[in-house]
């Protein structure tokens, strides 16, 4: 089971990652449940609108945990849902597994002035009993750890290979080269980063947040699209030249692999997430002058961009999600063959 205090109308990289990890789960066999604010009474997190905070939800998690009896708990975030579950499964000295999917420390520093410190103590707290933390790239973990974390694995990301291929469509219609910026629009992206920049032919946005509309204000010359469905997106993907990743916070960054999933090569600061995704491929651009960078991936071929992203699969990085989980054992009286079979599929609720 898996508590998530990020979900759908929310279109991001976490959600994607729970959402496509549990269709890879369902594939395998398991069955699944899940606790998000669609169940709560919700307010708007301060700051940030777009993510609901669940309200009270400890009795409603905890009637939902007793009632399914996971073989195994997940909690992908740090919110009041993650925090209820966490404190279900420590009273009942029950084992579970937490994720580390955003740069949480960094993002509350650029909106709030918080010390990053103060964040990663709590962080500290929240984790400290999970018998794992996953952790999307090595570097992400070494960080961690450097923070004062004893219990971090590496849980990667995959792209799904078959929506997000090159596409004969071009529906982005501005003078080429055409450089595109896909996710959410907050002040974490770094988004004006690329939006200053002096490039040839057009930039284009796609995606909301909080930062939209004074993005609109500031810069009128570039081309904006709110969210697509990613049918819609794997062709705004094949129709651009480059994908221009600005962000210097992100713990990985999905919209790398689809970008190079549909042959477009992407240009990034050499900072945790494109050094991770990127690498040493020829499947993108990475300097400390973005420009450069940008001019730089206009010479890559798309060939190299999807062959890169070709390496990535959402299966192995499900299979490495299972194996970080950890049992259940309720001593119930159910029979070793029913408990067999419970242990092998009722794994989550994510």
């Amino acid at each position: 089971m898996c508590s998530s205090d990020l979900w759908e109308p929310q279109v991001n990289g976490v959600v994607r990652t729970l959402k496509q990890t549990r269709a890879e789960l369902e594939k395998m066999g398991h069955i699944l449940d899940m606790i998000t604010p669609l169940e709560f009474k919700t307010i708007p997190c301060p700051t940030y609108p777009d993510i609901a905070l669940s309200l009270f939800p400890k009795k409603g998690v905890v009637e939902k945990l007793d009632k399914f009896a996971p073989d195994a708990i997940h909690i992908a975030t740090e919110g009041p849902l993650g925090i209820a579950a966490r404190s279900y499964a420590i009273k009942r000295n029950l084992p579970f597994t937490t994720a580390y999917h955003t740069r949480f420390p960094e993002y509350v520093k650029a909106r709030t002035g918080i010390p990053l410190a103060l964040t990663y103590k709590f962080l500290r707290w929240f984790h400290d009993p999970s018998q794992a933390v996953m952790a999307p790239t090595d570097v992400v973990k070494n960080d961690l750890e450097q923070y004062g974390f004893t219990n971090v694995v590496l849980w990667t990301r995959g792209v799904d290979l078959n929506i997000f291929q090159p596409r004969p469509e071009k529906v982005l219609n501005t003078n080429h080269p055409i450089f595109l910026y896909v996710g959410r629009v907050a002040v974490e992206k770094n988004i004006e980063a690329f939006l200053e920049l002096k490039l040839p032919g057009s930039k284009w946005v796609v995606g909301d947040g909080p930062a939209i509309e004074s993005l609109k204000d500031k810069y009128p010359e570039v081309s904006y699209l709110g969210v697509l469905q990613q049918e819609e997106l794997a062709k705004v993907y094949s129709s651009a030249d480059v994908f221009v990743f600005p962000s210097k916070t992100d713990t990985f960054g999905l919209v790398l692999l689809e970008a190079m999933a549909c042959g477009l090569p992407v240009a990034a600061y050499p900072v945790t997430g494109p050094v991770d995704v990127i690498g040493s491929s020829k499947a993108g651009a990475m300097s400390a002058d973005l420009r450069e960078a940008c001019l730089a991936a206009l010479n890559i071929p798309r060939e190299s961009a999807r062959e890169h992203a070709e390496k990535f699969s959402w299966q192995a990085a499900t299979e490495q999600f299972v194996a970080h989980l950890q049992p259940v054992d309720r001593h119930t009286t159910r029979s070793e063959e029913h408990t067999s079979e419970l242990q092998s599929l009722r794994h989550l609720v994510c």
